[in-house]
């Protein structure tokens, strides 16, 4: 394998020195869930596939990869983002909370709790995306109604269910009252 600089006989640069090679690797510094990691990355790497397969995070599912289905919904500087979308170098400096990160050590957070508490889950590929798409809504909006919830979560697609023990644990989680 040649260095991505070597010079022609002529003394000029070869052509291939001014090509970014895909293979080679940037590090990056990024903190996910509250620990630093400093990890070399080839620069095409999703943030999904980083977190995935470097950091071995697997609770953020690969879906649809085209930021459709919500499935791999993680928080990127406390913005929610599809991290199929980005490039795990764009996260460089950046934290990451994934579905992963919410609980503090045992104790669930309460969105989770009630997504337990309600029956949810159904097979739970969509559930950690949902799960965060609701803490953003609830962050935001402690008071949701029925149909700030379902505008919320509609960029999460659950293909077992009709939506409404999760608008339950929705409610629930928020604390209002269930109709």
């Amino acid at each position: 394998m040649r260095s991505p600089v070597h010079r022609r006989r002529s003394g000029g640069l070869h052509p291939s020195a001014f090509i970014v090679h895909a293979h080679m690797k940037q590090l990056i510094r990024v903190t996910v869930n509250g620990e630093l990691h400093e990890v070399a990355v080839e620069p095409r790497m999703s943030l999904l596939k980083f977190l995935r397969d470097e950091l071995h995070l697997t609770g953020t599912k690969e879906g649809c990869s085209e930021g459709e289905c919500g499935a791999c919904s993680v928080f990127l500087d406390g913005d929610l983002v599809d991290s199929c979308l980005i490039f795990a170098v764009e996260a460089d400096g950046s934290e990451v909370t994934t579905i992963e990160g919410l609980a503090r050590g045992d104790e669930l957070h309460p969105v989770q709790q009630a997504f337990a508490r309600y029956g949810a889950v159904q097979c739970g590929f969509c559930t950690p995306g949902m799960i965060l798409a609701v803490k953003a809504l609830l962050d935001r909006h402690p008071n949701p109604s029925e149909e700030e919830i379902r505008q919320n979560i509609a960029g999460n697609l659950c293909r077992c269910t009709g939506y409404t023990k999760i608008i339950e644990a929705v409610r629930a989680a928020a604390g209002c009252a269930l109709e």
